[in-house]
């Protein structure tokens, strides 16, 4: 979910929008701090008794179904945290914007939420959080937890990436094609990737563990708006690789794995987290998507047979009836989750100020809300995890994605440094 439509022609676009936008961001007072209810002290965001969070995703775009199951699970997770008394005295409010996967909806929702809000407890797609970034980092200081694993987010002490990022969830994926798919020494693998963040990312990671593990990475870069990956199936067949790696969305993904299974190109493929959606699995690409596919994933998937897992299906299915059961449920939760509990610390420390927020994110080691791998908050240098769950998709299960192969972190992402 990181990726730009033109990655360079993006980026001027995005350089010249920060100029501007950084011209019209208000001026900070050094968060201006008022004493609330305890003795609580409050900044931004919080108005009355309202903690105000924002919301930035892609309800219309290349994301779209994944932005929507992370939203609601989001809206969800505020509707009983609020029934249940709110936090610290507080009731929580999102102020949602669909930038619809756009570079200047993107940046201009930022600008126009910042001042507003405490923080975002969402903010889909890398390159436009690294377009901030800098404004994030250098006045605005509120938490942001993006829906997006690029190893260039790291390093931020207030953008946090949750999981493994995109290189380390790469290297993840191959371990399991090299110690469960029969990929050895001298194979070639091929990387069918998106251009920018996500995909060029999840190279790096493919690339190191090449470089470790004897193989050859036979590249296919892709853009968001290429969807008929016959092309692509075509010269991985000709180059002779051995296993599939896809690092784009899961339009893309159904078209490369229908595409090989048609073309009886019969090699495993596994993609990154964002590469699958469940309503793939009623289209004509829905059998081979269940015979031959794979996905590395930062959590254990929405039918995950945990009490905690259990109890959002059903809360979720109450809630939203006619939507399907998908992992952004699982991510949307999970972030907002992890928002609630940096709150409830910094409220213990008496400070709702941006700057408690953040602090109070740090104190956080082993954050697990039951989803199989708990989060260390502790070093903004690292990602919150090094492992991956590998699941294949099964329309037989809850969710449409079943474990094949538990939580855990390979030797050499053990070893790794992310975006060295």
């Amino acid at each position: 979910m990181s990726t730009t439509y033109a990655a360079r022609v993006a980026a001027g676009a995005l350089a010249a929008l920060l100029v501007l936008a950084g011209c019209s961001s208000k001026a900070k007072d050094d968060d201006a701090d008022k004493a609330g209810a305890g003795g609580v002290k409050t900044g931004d965001g919080i108005s009355g008794k309202t903690i105000n969070l924002g919301v930035l995703t892609d309800m219309t775009g290349v994301y779209a179904t994944l932005g929507k199951s992370v939203t609601q699970a989001q809206q969800l997770y505020v509707k009983q945290t609020n029934a249940a008394g709110g936090i610290c005295g507080y009731q929580l409010a999102l102020t949602v914007r669909d930038h619809g996967y756009d570079p200047q909806k993107a940046v201009s929702g930022y600008t126009e939420l910042e001042p507003k809000v405490l923080g975002f407890a969402q903010f889909i797609g890398s390159p436009f959080v690294a377009a901030v970034k800098q404004r994030v980092d250098g006045q605005d200081k509120g938490l942001v937890l993006p829906q997006a694993w690029a190893a260039s987010l790291l390093g931020s002490p207030y953008i946090r990436v949750i999981g493994s990022t995109y290189d380390i969830e790469t290297i993840n994926a191959i371990d399991f094609l090299v110690k469960e798919k029969g990929i050895k020494k001298g194979d070639k693998i091929g990387h069918v990737y998106f251009e920018g963040d996500y995909g060029e990312n999840a190279l790096a990671g493919a690339k190191h563990m090449a470089a470790e593990s004897g193989l050859t990475v036979v590249e296919q870069k892709i853009k968001p708006t290429d969807n008929d990956m016959t092309a692509q199936v075509a010269a991985l067949k000709q180059a002779g690789v051995k296993a599939v790696v896809i690092s784009a969305g899961p339009r893309q993904a159904a078209s490369l794995v229908g595409v090989a299974a048609a073309g009886k190109f019969n090699v495993p493929i596994i993609g990154n987290n964002s590469a699958f959606a469940p309503q793939l699995l009623a289209t004509q690409a829905g059998p081979a998507l269940m015979n031959n596919y794979y996905v590395s994933s930062p959590s254990l998937p929405i039918g995950a047979d945990t009490p905690e897992a259990k109890k959002l299906v059903a809360d979720y299915q109450k809630a939203y009836p006619d939507d399907a059961l998908d992992n952004g449920i699982v991510a949307g939760w999970t972030a907002a989750s992890v928002f609630g509990e940096a709150l409830k610390k910094a409220c213990e420390s008496k400070d709702l100020t941006r700057e408690g927020v953040d602090k109070a994110l740090l104190t956080l080691d082993s954050f697990d809300n039951g989803f199989g791998i708990p989060q260390n908050f502790t070093d903004p240098k690292a990602p919150s995890s090094k492992q991956s769950v590998i699941l294949q998709p099964d329309k037989s299960v809850t969710g449409g994605m079943k474990v094949v192969r538990e939580a855990e972190a390979s030797q050499v992402a053990e070893a790794y440094t992310p975006g060295a």
